[in-house]
């Protein structure tokens, strides 16, 4: 039985992923730099004996694995590989050799597992009918994200995929299982940098200087009307600054703040009218205080939606490959995610596999210096894509 198979490969190969995870973990590569890790994909899928690999978007691979009648469907399988501008303050044996970079969102575990899948779909290959197309993406933590970049480059096309599948670890699910949300999942992101400029001076002379700095802090809380009250409520937003730069000192005004923030929604019409209402808003503060503004927003990745059919089979395949209970149902997240880009042009299924162990003290975030994995998940992230991507090659 197949599925049975795909178990036991999975199993006998749980080491080995591991082993790959923890080398990429160790040696991370920031955004459109993933030089030597895409090195050692390229040698890896080498070694299985995979064939016909391309090079995309500069630091990117795909590869196809051809089962009988190749031409008959094709389902992508996508991992990313670019690590995150964070000090590591984990203290295992495969921390980051690479100080200040570090893998805090897994793509050192999406990338292991997705070669685990290729060596075991490459392993059964002639035991099933169509082609699975491996995406090994860089880029998807900085706009405009790689998966923009592999899309310009043609990854989907030649041959051009029926669906594609991601997976994403999620340290708020306990290891051994894995969650599905059909429709609209993940939000839009747009980073917002404004530049508040008045006429610095002495703190104790108010009179003779424009106040950048009480400006700003007025435009801030103006700006979260657009939230409150120019949203509507049935339509998930969030506004939120995490960069304030002053540099002035307790009785020294600069001439100008920056201001950087994010913007997310679920909702391409209300995301370009908020775009208008902040700008309107902005000018309006800023200007009416006697200061000038400069205010540039740019457009990041579009909400990520999951296919429901797509996403409704792979639920049920990841049932029959787990069991009931290790598949929950997900909630909107407000996060973003680039394999958005993807769900715009084919049929797309984003899920989330659980990393969680409270006895092992895994439990942080991701995007925070103290991420980890429990390892067991691996075993799973290997096997689940593979099943996925046979189970969906079945489908008519």
């Amino acid at each position: 039985m197949m599925k049975e198979r795909i178990k036991a490969l999975a199993k006998g190969l749980k080491e080995e992923v591991i082993q790959n995870r923890r080398h990429l973990h160790q040696n991370p590569e920031l955004s459109y730099k993933e030089y030597n890790t895409a090195k050692f994909v390229q040698e890896k899928l080498e070694s299985m004996g995979i064939s016909g690999l391309e090079q995309k978007a500069e630091t990117g691979w795909t590869a196809c694995i051809e089962g009988n009648n190749p031409e008959k469907k094709v389902i992508a399988l996508r991992a990313d590989m670019d690590a995150l501008p964070i000090l590591e303050a984990n203290d295992v044996t495969y921390k980051s050799k690479n100080p200040g970079v570090m893998h805090a969102c897994g793509h050192d575990a999406h990338t292991a597992s997705l070669l685990g899948a290729a060596k075991i779909l490459n392993e059964v290959k002639d035991s099933f009918e169509g082609t699975v197309k491996l995406i090994f993406q860089p880029g998807e933590e900085l706009v405009p994200g790689g998966a923009s970049l592999m899309i310009k480059d043609k990854v989907l096309e030649n041959p051009k995929p029926n669906g594609i599948i991601g997976q994403h670890v999620m340290p708020f699910i306990p290891v051994g299982k894995v969650g599905f949300r059909e429709g609209i999942y993940m939000a839009s992101a747009d980073e917002l940098y404004l530049t508040v400029k008045g006429k610095g001076g002495h703190g104790a002379m108010p009179e003779t200087f424009i106040d950048p700095v009480l400006i700003t802090s007025h435009l801030i809380v103006a700006l979260q009307q657009v939230v409150s009250r120019a949203a509507s409520p049935k339509v998930p937003s969030v506004l939120s600054f995490g960069r304030v730069e002053a540099n002035g000192a307790t009785n020294v005004i600069p001439n100008e703040v920056k201001v950087e923030g994010t913007f997310r929604t679920l909702n391409e019409p209300w995301r370009a009218k908020a775009h208008e209402k902040m700008l309107q808003i902005a000018h309006g503060i800023v200007e009416g205080m006697g200061g000038e503004l400069d205010f540039e927003i740019r457009k990041g990745y579009p909400f990520l939606k999951n296919d429901p059919l797509l996403t409704r089979r792979s639920k049920d395949a990841a049932i029959d490959y787990l069991g009931e209970e290790n598949v929950v149902d997900l909630d909107i997240w407000m996060a973003a995610e680039d394999f958005a880009y993807y769900s715009q042009v084919v049929d797309g299924c984003f899920y989330r596999l659980g990393t969680r162990n409270e006895s092992k003290g895994i439990t942080s975030s991701v995007h925070t210096p103290t991420f980890d994995i429990d390892e067991d998940a691996l075993e799973i992230g290997s096997g689940l894509m593979a099943w996925l991507a046979l189970s969906e090659l079945q489908k008519s």
